[in-house]
């Protein structure tokens, strides 16, 4: 029956490599509890998931970008980037054809002040102590 199966599988996917890699890890997925999408007949799951693949009841390139997915450590999360009306709208940014030359100096920082006094007696408690004959 899976010689058959694989047969009929070769059609959906080229590569025979890359048939073995996807029904492996269908069979996987039905084997911790994913349900199956035809009648099992008494097969084992790798026969299942081929026969899936040769029914076409799944996509290979679903089950491919499913694959890719589950080896992934890091997924990285396409977020899509701000409008940029929107940001113009709600007073973050602005466009730079709108704005002169002149206007494209940071914005003026400010500190809390302190006078010269506080200053150099700030300083001063800083300064360590002379030594003395004494140590």
């Amino acid at each position: 029956m899976a010689r058959v199966t694989v047969e009929d599988c070769i059609d959906k996917v080229d590569n025979r490599f890359e048939l073995v890699l996807l029904a492996s890890h269908r069979a996987r997925q039905i084997s911790q509890g994913a349900s199956i999408t035809i009648d099992r007949d008494n097969d084992k799951n790798p026969v299942v998931a081929l026969r899936e693949i040769a029914d076409e009841t799944l996509s290979p390139d679903d089950l491919k970008e499913d694959l890719i997915h589950s080896l992934q450590k890091h997924v990285e999360v396409d977020e899509p980037e701000p409008d940029p009306a929107s940001l113009i709208a709600a007073g973050g940014v602005a466009v730079a054809s709108d704005r002169d030359e002149e206007d494209d100096a940071p914005e003026t920082v400010t500190f809390d002040q302190m006078s010269e006094e506080e200053l150099l007696a700030g300083i001063e408690g800083l300064v360590p102590p002379e030594k003395s004959d004494d140590y």
